[in-house]
């Protein structure tokens, strides 16, 4: 039969499924079913989208913050915590296609006393080409980068340090007292602490997953503080913009040997940035499960309208459809739904992104290095959410559908 034919094309299988999800239904409550459907379906898809910007914007708030203050690439000692520099490795290094700049530094653990005020924190010195390598004068909130004037020793802090011990910048007499305990045995009445002074000179803000507590000063003002003249804890290297990193890791892990360590930006916060990418899938796990919670408005919804709709299938069949078709029909009907809602749901997610971009409208609570939650929306994640979703109001689709398929040719009224 002609019709018969008719019946199990495509095209007209999209046709029906539109009608019966945009026609007016006989009773208001399957309406108002299908839309609290809909909404529940937008809002989760708005959710889903946003979650992930918030952790996207997080993560490019935080890389900044860490290119400020961590170099492209760093060199360690694969054993011990210095260690010096040889003749012509500074060369050899500077040789290396795509490297701009090397910096040393030397970092160590150290105790500071401010007016009164006492706390533990990380000392780094680094020489002339440190802000070449970084760009950690952009970070600074309060005063400048200076850490030398004259023959006077300057000191930069973190903003964590700088409250730790209360610092006031614009105090030029209190000076900053860094002790540094002496490694060789001295007597028990000898002094037990070598001991510097530096004046603050200005606060920066750098996000370190485990200590932020910094102060920087001159190369030769912590290698005099630890009497050791030539040492050196790492070597900071700025890359040429363009270049790979991990082709340039790969060269100076084979120019210096296995007694060094060469690491890129990632692997330098390898495990803060995997707990990041961690918590960011948790919860977008945790919003799909709530979201399977909300496709049981729309199971409910397809099973009204299949019940509705009894007459029309059990005509449908007995003029040639066959059971596959008809569970095919709602199974469109629920995938038109779904799409509806991701649509919605995606107008919605760009709508308050928007606000929060322009406008802060949701403020970050206690001191972040920003104001409001940052956000920052990936073509990618569009397409996450929408297979998501899609899968969902998929699965949700099912046992109405195949209700619909047991429904007899012919229907006897009572």
């Amino acid at each position: 039969m002609p019709f018969s034919f008719s019946i199990h094309n495509q095209g007209l299988i999209w046709r029906v499924a539109r009608r019966y999800l945009f026609a007016k239904k006989s009773t208001n409550i399957i309406n108002l079913i299908t839309g609290i459907a809909v909404f529940g379906l937008a809002v989760g898809a708005a959710a889903l989208v946003l979650i992930l910007s918030v952790f996207n914007g997080f993560e490019e708030v935080i890389d900044s913050l860490y290119s400020s203050f961590n170099p492209d690439i760093k060199v360690t000692p694969a054993q011990g915590k210095t260690f010096t520099i040889e003749d012509g490795m500074m060369e050899k290094l500077q040789k290396i296609p795509g490297v701009a700049f090397v910096s040393q530094s030397l970092e160590e653990v150290a105790f500071f006393e401010y007016d009164g005020k006492q706390d533990f924190g990380t000392l780094k010195g680094v020489d002339d080409t440190f802000l070449k390598v970084t760009a950690l004068d952009s970070t600074v909130r309060e005063g400048r980068y200076l850490l030398r004037d004259g023959e006077i020793d300057m000191a930069v802090v973190s903003m964590e340090m700088r409250n730790q011990l209360a610092i006031n910048i614009d105090d030029f007499v209190s000076p900053l007292v860094v002790y540094m305990p002496k490694r060789k045995e001295v007597g028990a009445l000898d002094q037990q602490f070598r001991r510097g002074i530096a004046y603050p000179s200005g606060t920066f803000v750098v996000q370190q997953e485990s200590n932020g507590q910094y102060v920087l000063a001159s190369l030769e003002f912590v290698r005099e503080l630890l009497n050791m003249p030539d040492a050196v804890s790492s070597l900071e290297v700025k890359i040429k913009p363009g270049e790979n990193s991990r082709s340039i890791v790969q060269a100076m892990s084979t120019a210096l040997g296995p007694a060094f360590t060469v690491k890129d930006r990632y692997q330098q916060q390898e495990a803060f940035m995997k707990l990041m990418h961690l918590e960011k899938w948790m919860s977008f796990a945790i919003v799909s499960l709530m979201l399977l919670m909300v496709a049981f408005n729309m199971i409910g919804a397809l099973w009204m309208i299949v019940l509705e709709k009894k007459k029309d299938i059990s005509i449908l069949k007995s003029m040639g459809a066959r059971d596959n078709t008809i569970r095919n029909i709602f199974l469109t009907e629920g995938l038109l739904l779904t799409t509806l809602g991701v649509v919605l749901g995606f107008v919605l997610a760009l709508l308050i992104y928007f606000l929060q971009k322009q406008f802060g409208i949701v403020s970050m609570p206690g001191t972040f290095a920003v104001d409001s939650y940052p956000v920052s929306i990936r073509l990618v994640d569009f397409v996450v959410v929408c297979i998501t979703v899609l899968t969902i109001g998929g699965l949700a689709s099912i046992p109405p559908a195949l209700r619909a398929r047991q429904i007899p040719t012919v229907i006897r009224e009572e």
